[in-house]
This record gives structure tokens, sequence and C-alpha cells, in this order.
């Protein structure tokens, strides 16, 4: 019988590298115990990495900079993935996502219907907002995105040139979600909104 440990090692080294591995995903070796155990040693081993709290990756090997951490971006799309939650982007997290802004923020905050939570991933933090689900109901990616950005821009403070790059960017959703988005938007945000179908 094979300990828990090298079962445990054995299902990472299947997974490609670059994978985010959850204390979750080896539940069915054994208890919660063992398996964080076992997680632990293996780290102390040099074979994976702790990315945040209870969430390790074998990294990806780079020839220019070694080892390839994920991001947090990776890091919330994984722990939305696992907890079956919706997570979107918000605040100054989503005019970089747009590419509004230049700034690469330090704290990514998402709007979720899960619980809400802060998860430290090296310098930066990902804090998960609980919200109502009318604001998670947008469909599309970019559509959702721009409500965020507007949102954090502020009513009437859009400049021209951040309006005619988010017009560009809307231009490229899907133009049914779009049209579907645009109903849960506030009004001032349907109204830019809308001539990215209109124009």
């Amino acid at each position: 019988m094979q300990s828990i440990e090298k079962q445990v090692e054995d299902t990472i080294k299947d997974d490609a590298k670059g994978t985010l591995l959850f204390p979750e995903d080896f539940q069915h070796l054994g208890s919660s115990e063992a398996v964080r155990l076992a997680l632990h040693r293996i780290e102390k081993r040099g074979i994976i990495r702790r990315v945040a709290h209870g969430i390790y990756v074998r990294p990806k090997e780079s020839p220019y900079i070694g080892e390839v951490m994920p991001t947090a971006e990776e890091v919330a799309e994984g722990i939305a993935k696992r907890d079956k939650i919706r997570i979107v982007p918000t605040g100054v997290y989503a005019l970089h996502a747009l590419g509004l802004s230049t700034q690469i923020p330090l704290k990514l905050v998402f709007l979720t219907d899960g619980a809400a939570r802060t998860i430290k991933v090296g310098k930066r933090t990902i804090k998960l907002k609980r919200t109502t689900p009318k604001n998670l109901l947008a469909k599309g990616k970019i559509s959702s995105l721009v409500i965020q950005a507007l949102r954090e821009i502020g009513i009437d403070k859009a400049s021209p040139t951040e309006l005619m790059q988010i017009l560009k960017l809307l231009k490229e959703e899907d133009q049914q979600l779009l049209r579907d988005d645009i109903k849960l938007a506030p009004e001032w945000i349907k109204q830019i909104m809308k001539k990215a179908i209109d124009g």
C-alpha cells in the first residue's frame, strides 16, 4: 500500500506544470489532515511551491527566468473554479484589465456570490467581496468589465480617450451578450454602452 504522500506526489506529477493544487483535490486519498501533511512534506522537498494559504503549484519552467509562478489573476480564477462561484473584476483591476490603466493593482478586488475573504499571493492581495446576484449576471467578459470600470471612473468622469477605448472594446463583444448585459447596467452606463451597438 503506497503512503498517502507518495500517492499525492504521483497525482501531482500526472498534472501539467502550472496547475493549481488544492488539498481538496486529494481528499479521495486520505483525511484532510493527512493530505495537508503530505503537501507540506512535498513542498519541503521542493517539488511544489506554496502560492497562498492552502494553494500549491508545481511551477512551470522558463529558460530565461527559471520558475514561473501563477499570477494572482490565475489564483483567483482557480479559487472560483474550485468553489464553483462567480467572480467579476472590479475597481482599478477592471480598469487595468481593459487597458484603461497602466497601473498594475497590488489589490485585486472581485465581486462574488461566494464567501467574502482576502487571499495573499506574494506581494498582491485578492479580495472577494460578496455582492447581490444582479451584479454578477453580465455574461460578456468585456461588457461586465466595462460596467465595473465605468463604476470605478464615476458618472461623467470618463475622458474622451477612455470612452473611445471602451467603445472600441465593446464592439469586439458578442453583440447578443452586449444587448443582454446593457439591461443590467445603471442608466448612465447604458447610454455609453448603447453607442457600441448604434455606432
